[in-house]
């Protein structure tokens, strides 16, 4: 196995944070979707055996007690499930992903980031495995990856269908994740969407591929949502570079735009030479940083008038999304620093840009959107609720903010 693309994490002091968990969270759902799919193989054997009434001869059984494997971040539970016969022929499912009495494995922690982020789409998923429960634990066979993999993607499927009307969704994040393709000259660029809903709890509403973040991908997402019931969001955000804000306009026209200052403040960088960019990425922060409106706009005015001259490029780039920069005032200041940016987006997906940008095009374009939604799915279990979620009621109904405060119906900032 090539182990090239490994990345080592032993070096860490700390081994409990949020990416071992995650990573932890994975492959302890992943060992227990495969010896499903292990079990599944091991019952179509007695398929045609019955009893006397009629019903399976060989059946489910529970499962024995959890069991851990240790490794250098912690141990990752496996739970072996159980068959009993009913005619009384003797019959023991022994999963040869995990023999019994495998408890430890030191290969894991390197392991893991290719098992979870490669192993889950790819056709390497025995080797993967393997890895993970070392060289005395056999593979998987063929039928049974195929069926794992299968599962997956029935899983993605049914998740895409799942409607969105249960509740109103507050504030969407937007995003193209673009990762190499196998066997493709053109990148796949998922398009990703978070949203918010009324209770503050974030979740994925679109794992979407396209060639390119182009109108119609977008325009495809949004009416995906729409009619699986999704309402008009309040808040938008997203990088100013995507078809996404024409596709927003014409599917939901009322909602607001606001420009990711994150992007915005590269993009803006970039433009101006390596000598300038402390000092120019300084007069950024003041913007955005600002009490209110009114100061940012000063700080706004004072950048341009300092650049213009001799960066006209820089200076363009900020003005030309302006009013979509300064949308934040008019939501609570309490969800300020999670609508300025699309750091929900950038900070789930971080391992996955890494993960591609090493592995080189080893995915294939279902595996990769799979792996995302998988990944997705860990993720969400360690999202905090949106800080100051409270206030979200209050935005659903419309009640007006200045300077992210709420004003009464006088048009005076309540005390």
């Amino acid at each position: 196995m090539d182990t090239s693309n490994i990345v080592d994490f032993t070096s860490r002091d700390a081994p409990s944070d949020a990416l071992t968990d995650l990573l932890r969270t994975g492959a302890q759902q992943l060992i227990a979707s495969a010896v499903e799919a292990e079990l599944e193989g091991f019952l179509a054997q007695f398929a045609t055996l019955r009893t006397t009434a009629g019903h399976a001869a060989v059946v489910r059984n529970g499962h024995h007690p959890a069991r851990p494997v240790q490794t250098g971040i912690g141990p990752v539970s496996v739970r072996i499930p159980k068959v009993r016969s009913k005619n009384g022929t003797p019959v023991t499912f022994r999963s040869a992903l995990v023999p019994p009495y495998v408890r430890k494995t030191r290969a894991l922690e390197s392991a893991l980031p290719w098992l979870y982020l490669k192993g889950v789409s790819s056709g390497e998923m025995g080797a993967a495995l393997k890895v993970l429960l070392g060289p005395n634990a056999k593979g998987l066979s063929a039928n049974t990856v195929s069926r794992l993999k299968r599962g997956w993607a029935k899983e993605y499927d049914g998740w895409r269908d799942e409607r969105l009307d249960k509740e109103p969704w507050v504030y969407i994040w937007a995003d193209g994740v673009y990762s190499g393709l196998r066997g493709e000259q053109d990148k796949l660029c998922a398009l990703v969407i978070i949203g918010v809903n009324a209770h503050g709890e974030k979740h994925f509403l679109a794992i979407e591929g396209g060639v390119r973040e182009s109108k119609q991908s977008w325009k495809e997402v949004l009416l995906n949502l729409k009619s699986r019931g999704m309402n008009a969001p309040k808040l938008a955000i997203g990088d100013g570079a995507m078809g996404f804000w024409a596709a927003l306009e014409e599917v939901f026209p009322r909602t607001r735009q606001q420009r990711c200052w994150q992007h915005k403040t590269m993009n803006v960088l970039n433009c101006l030479p390596k000598l300038s960019q402390p000092k120019a990425k300084k007069a950024l922060h003041d913007i955005w940083q600002a009490e209110t409106r009114m100061d940012a706009g000063k700080a706004f005015d004072l950048f341009i008038e300092t650049y213009e001259a001799k960066y006209p490029k820089a200076t363009l780039c900020l003005q030309k999304d302006r009013e979509e920069l300064m949308a934040f005032f008019d939501f609570p200041a309490q969800h300020w620093q999670s609508i300025r940016t699309s750091n929900p987006i950038e900070s789930a997906f971080a391992t996955i840009r890494h993960r591609t940008k090493r592995s080189k095009g080893c995915l294939s374009r279902d595996g990769m959107l799979h792996m995302m939604f998988k990944l997705g799915q860990c993720a969400e279990e360690n999202w905090r609720k949106l800080r100051g979620f409270n206030y979200l009621a209050k935005v659903i109904t419309g009640v007006k903010f200045t300077d992210g405060i709420e004003t009464n119906t006088n048009n005076q900032v309540a005390a």
